[in-house]
């Protein structure tokens, strides 16, 4: 295909070569049909020798040259009309692209091209399309001095940098779906540390089910699990309390109507232990949700007086039942971060300042990991923290700036609104919804978009698919992309390790990219897979050491001594059996027996000697 060079319509700006030895007449191909979104252009897949030229490939943009404006478009199909090949003469082949918007060239001589999403002069019959110009392609991803920061290359040109606008990236929240293996963890840790330089007035959140992500940002990350979280059970909610106690399972509606009624009762006397049970009513009424101090055995006391009352007959074994579920709560080992008594007086101050960084002293992320943790626990905690990041962000008037980071998302906020913990779903929907007008910003990590409640995910505005084998999850994603780029998506089930395609609010337009390589060290989970050496015959495995994890319990330490000492060495009969009597441990001032109580509370005698 040659025609003379002053009879083409060529470009207003002078364009580099792909090939130095080219010929300048040469043309790679012309448009042979046009409509509002698609063309098709007819070209060449081999030279005038012979030789196939790879030219024209799926995923490639190319440009159609109109004079003043170049249209831009993505090629998503290649293929020879008559579906045969000959080697006596070139092959025609018929090239489908789809139209995403056009180049102009700056008014003043020397200025960069400008980009346009939408398309005002379209291709005509002949027009000449080739590959596009480097020039034009950091054209069409230019942000326009919005503040970005560089994630990775372009898939189409890996000399150009893959940039995003980390401000409207954070502020509209956003979503990185993917199926397993194929590097979101890694592609959510490096967006993490770019986050943080780029905006260093951030606090981060992360809701870790795998423990992975803390190895993988050491110098910012600060460590949460449940031997070192510290959240009283005074800060739950009755929804979220109750999830406790019931563990799970459904809750009683009669046994939920008592704690409504005596928790507020309970809080009262912690308040004002010298008032009873009397409620004053009005504006500083306390209610089940207020988070107030009260402890578990004044609630108990509580339940026991109700017991004893004659009107109360008939509610006895709702309220035996109650009282059963939460002594059975509070004496479960994996609950003590809820229940250990040193969390009765009044800690919320320091609870969320560890917990949200307030001050960071430098690590503004933490990670919450839940591995290990039961279900019931991992829902009430992650409807906690959810909560009180939309409030503190609510509250501090726009100061704090917070980023609630949830890996695997569907696990809180699954499509079917029968699954899943119902306060978690409303918490995160909250901050979906008005999150951003306050500053407090969601990011959603899935494999499984589809099982994910469409909400939530219509919320947000930036989106990084990588690869999705799975028909249900790439039409999810199909129906939140631009009509625009829709043909884009064909390559979700065939894209590489690393790759991912970026639409939304975050991106000028939509483009494929390629994230940035980690150090090995950094990449998470890493550190468990190196620690995690298989083992052929089984005699290295600690088995005891498995089952004392498994259980959870700690180990019994020496009792207050009620009775003599015994040397389990020695039988009965032999000589100095019994060891003189240990001397009585006085309990200290500050060790609470029952819940936060001392001894001396409610009718207990103080211990003599």
């Amino acid at each position: 295909m040659f025609v003379e060079r002053e009879v083409s319509v060529g470009e207003a700006t002078s364009q580099e070569r792909r090939n130095r030895e080219q010929s300048d007449k040469r043309i790679l191909g012309n448009v042979v049909q046009c409509d509002g979104a698609r063309a098709t252009i007819g070209a060449y897949a081999d030279d005038i020798e012979g030789a196939i030229t790879g030219l024209w490939t799926v995923g490639k943009m190319i440009s159609i040259n109109l004079g003043s404006t170049r249209t831009v478009g993505l090629v998503y199909a290649i293929g020879k009309s008559d579906r045969a090949w000959s080697n006596e003469g070139q092959n025609p082949i018929e090239v489908s692209i789809e139209l995403i918007g056009e180049v102009r060239d700056g008014a003043e001589p020397g200025a960069k091209p400008v980009f346009d999403r939408g398309i005002t002069t379209y291709p005509h019959i002949g027009a000449i399309a080739h590959r596009i110009r480097s020039r034009d392609l950091q054209a069409v991803y230019d942000l326009a001095g919005r503040h970005s920061i560089t994630i990775g290359t372009l898939s189409q040109d890996e000399a150009i940098d893959a940039n995003i606008a980390i401000d409207d990236v954070l502020a509209r929240h956003f979503a990185i779906v993917g199926t397993t293996g194929v590097g979101k963890s890694t592609a959510v840790s490096l967006l993490l540390r770019k986050s943080i330089e780029a905006r260093p007035d951030l606090r981060i959140l992360i809701l870790d089910p795998h423990n992975e992500f803390a190895a993988s940002l050491p110098e910012y990350c600060v460590r949460v699990d449940s031997k070192t979280l510290d959240l009283p059970f005074w800060m739950f909610r009755l929804e979220e309390f109750a999830e406790v106690l019931f563990r799970g399972r459904e809750t009683e509606p009669e046994e939920v109507d008592v704690l409504r009624d005596l928790i507020p009762a309970a809080k009262n006397l912690y308040r004002n232990p010298g008032s009873g049970t009397y409620l004053r009513r009005g504006s500083d009424a306390l209610t089940a949700d207020t988070p107030v101090p009260y402890r578990i055995a004044d609630l108990i006391k509580q339940i026991d007086e109700r017991m004893g009352m004659l009107e109360s007959k008939n509610d006895r074994p709702t309220l035996k039942s109650l009282k059963t579920r939460i002594e059975s709560a509070a004496s479960d080992p994996r609950y003590r971060f809820m229940f250990n008594s040193r969390l009765i007086e009044d800690t919320i101050h320091e609870t969320i300042g560890n917990i949200f960084r307030v001050p960071n002293h430098g690590r503004p992320v933490t990670c919450f990991e839940m591995a290990g943790m039961p279900s019931e626990v991992v829902n009430s905690v992650c409807s906690v923290l959810a909560r009180l990041a939309f409030d503190l962000a609510l509250w501090s008037e726009g100061r704090l700036r917070l980023l609630l980071l949830c890996e695997e998302a569907h696990r809180y906020m699954p499509a079917d609104p029968r699954l899943g913990f119902a306060p978690t779903r409303h918490a995160l929907s909250r901050i979906a919804k008005e999150g951003r007008k306050y500053g407090c910003y969601l990011g959603v990590v899935t494999q499984r978009p589809g099982e994910l409640d469409p909400t939530i995910l219509s919320q947000c505005s930036t989106f990084f698919a990588m690869r999705l084998a799975n028909e249900q999850d790439q039409a999810i994603i199909r129906s939140a992309i631009a009509d625009s780029s829709a043909s884009t998506l064909a390559f979700l089930s065939s894209m590489g390790q690393r790759e991912a395609i970026a639409f939304g609010e975050g991106v000028a337009t939509t483009m494929r990219l390629k994230f940035e390589k980690l150090a090995q060290e950094l990449i998470p989970g890493t550190g468990m897979r190196e620690q995690a050496v298989p083992s052929e015959t089984g005699e290295d495995v600690d088995l005891a050491a498995i089952v004392e994890r498994l259980r959870n319990v700690p180990k019994p330490q020496q009792q207050m001594a009620f009775a003599e000492v015994v040397d389990t060495a020695r039988q009965a009969g032999d000589p100095d059996y019994r060891k003189p009597a240990a001397p009585r441990m006085q309990p200290d001032e500050d060790f609470d027996t029952r819940y936060g109580l001392k001894p001396a509370t409610f009718g207990m005698r103080p211990q003599n000697d």
